[in-house]
């Protein structure tokens, strides 16, 4: 009783909860031993050659899995590979192209695993950006929203029967404590009729993910593919220090290492608990609230509003 009393004031207190001190406080609460094995088990990590992802990518394969490294750059996903093996003695670790901002190298992306992997295990979707200024891709697509929103969903709907025929199976969704900020606007999902502010339009795609996660729960209900977000505190990536370069500057010494941010991604892939319940957002092993105040709910409408214009932007059809 008192730990969860404790896990809440650090929740609700933001600074002390996301930080690497909430990370310890809560560590030296958590029961159960190690995770279990993933010997025969295959998980694939978008984003996986820095930061969250790489370190995901260690955790997974220390534990036996097999990790396949979804990557834009070869270069970088080869090293991301070698570094892996390297420091866990894992050399079942695999690289395949996947730009998630571009949907025709998404549907490259499945195709591939579709057709050389017998089954997919976990998926985890971590892969994002945060431009200071609107961009938009080849396809005229708005970046952040193709590459945080468009691109996992597509890959996520593209890979669902391989992950229906290997379960018990997981998605797991890297979201930000930053969606807390903010409320989906249905009516502008890329950023066309406002001024561009970079962090914002970020917390917003998080808050997409947030809701697409709850969205494939219900949809995937009693097939034994269950589907969690999380949010990993305030963690030191080069994706943070390079998009939020002050808040890195005047923060650093509270962040937490990529390890510790990516603890609970490797824990919703591995552990028990996470197979048995879904649709929850987790933060430190622990299922969150996906709100704090009113104004950022969205209804029933623009869930189901964001769900087909993903659908109509990514050329996807519950067919496909």
């Amino acid at each position: 009783m008192i730990g969860s009393a404790l896990d809440t004031l650090l929740d609700r207190t933001v600074v002390a909860g996301y930080t690497n001190l909430g990370y310890l406080v809560r560590r030296a609460q958590w029961s159960g031993g190690d995770l279990p094995r993933m010997d025969g088990q295959v998980v694939l990590i978008t984003g996986a050659t820095a930061g969250l992802g790489l370190a995901a990518g260690e955790g997974f394969a220390r534990l036996g899995a097999r990790v396949i490294i979804a990557a834009r750059d070869a270069g970088r996903g080869e090293a991301a590979r070698e570094r892996i093996t390297a420091a866990t003695g894992n050399a079942d670790v695999a690289v395949v192209h996947c730009d998630v901002s571009d949907m025709a190298s998404v549907r490259a992306c499945a195709e591939h695993v579709l057709a050389t992997e017998p089954r997919l295990d976990v998926l985890v979707n971590n892969a994002g950006v945060l431009p200071t200024e609107r961009q938009v891709t080849p396809a005229g697509l708005e970046l952040t929203f193709a590459t945080n929103v468009l691109g996992p969903f597509l890959l996520t709907n593209l890979l669902i029967p391989l992950l229906r025929r290997s379960v018990p199976a997981r998605i797991i969704t890297v979201s930000s404590g930053g969606m807390y900020t903010r409320a989906l606007d249905v009516g502008d999902l890329q950023t066309e009729h406002r001024e561009y502010d970079g962090p914002a339009v970020y917390a917003r795609s998080k808050r997409a993910e947030v809701i697409l996660t709850e969205l494939w729960a219900q949809r995937l209900a009693g097939t034994g593919v269950v589907a969690h977000a999380m949010h990993p505190g305030w963690a030191d990536t080069p994706g943070v220090a390079g998009s939020l370069p002050a808040f890195h500057k005047l923060t650093r010494p509270l962040l937490r290492s990529a390890e510790q941010g990516a603890d609970t991604i490797v824990w919703l892939g591995a552990a028990s608990e996470p197979a048995t319940r879904n649709g929850l957002f987790w933060h430190d092993r622990r299922a969150r609230p996906t709100h704090r105040v009113p104004w950022t709910k969205e209804s029933p409408e623009d869930r189901e509003r964001l769900w087909r214009a993903c659908c109509d932007l990514t050329s996807w059809t519950e067919e496909s």
